[in-house]
């Protein structure tokens, strides 16, 4: 499949064969939903905790004899109806993991980023590099490239230039190709890839059903 290469003017320089085994998969909803169910899971610390009756700070003196006062029976100030008492029932540590077989994810991330090829909103550029950190440079490429929205930044290694000059600009997220997830492409609206970073991906998950790689070059 031939898509264009931009400048970072928004002119069309070129066209490059992109991969049809990352970029151009039917869509899996099921298997979608079951990623992103996955990535947001396994994003949750799981460290709330409350403490119970036998866990919060207090003596276990009966607080009044049985019988004779006219008061219902109490037994101890650590009782969970009483003020600073233990909670019933209350969360504890807990791992929220979720697996999900390798196949599978990989599955699930060349379905977006084949939605986003389809739909238009996947912008490649020949290159994407700053000689130092100016919010200006990265707006004036999202302004030539007609992002109007949110947008994720994708370069083929880690550029602190790049993230620098994107950091103070609204919906904007920059990450190294490697790094590309499920939930940060479905949370952008438009998708902006180096060369290098389409490369990359194809290199990272551009195998068919028999593990073989695919064979897209420039």
């Amino acid at each position: 499949m031939q898509a264009p290469v931009y400048n970072l003017a928004g002119e069309v320089v070129g066209n490059i064969e992109i991969s049809d085994a990352v970029f151009a998969v039917p869509f899996n909803e099921g298997i979608v939903h079951q990623a992103v169910l996955r990535q947001q899971a396994n994003a949750r610390q799981g460290n709330a905790s409350t403490k119970t009756r036998g866990e919060v700070a207090g003596s276990t003196r009966k607080l009044y004899r049985q019988k004779g006062t006219g008061n219902a029976r109490a037994g101890s100030r650590k009782s969970p109806v009483r003020k600073g008492g233990g909670a019933v029932f209350g969360p504890h540590p807990r791992d929220y993991h979720q697996a999900m077989p390798k196949k599978m994810r990989q599955l699930a991330l060349r379905c977006v980023l084949s939605v986003k090829t389809s739909d238009g909103e996947l912008k490649i550029l020949d290159t994407l590099k700053f000689d130092e950190p100016k919010t200006k440079q990265m707006t004036g490429v999202l302004d030539a490239l007609k992002v109007e929205s949110s947008a994720l930044v994708v370069t083929s290694k880690a550029e602190s230039n790049v993230v620098k000059s994107a950091n103070n600009i609204p919906g904007i997220k920059t990450l190294p190709a490697n790094l590309l997830n499920v939930v940060d492409i479905l949370a952008h609206k438009a998708l902006i890839m180096e060369v290098a970073a389409v490369r990359k991906a194809e290199e990272l998950w551009g195998k068919d059903s028999s593990g073989e790689k695919s064979d897209a070059t420039l």
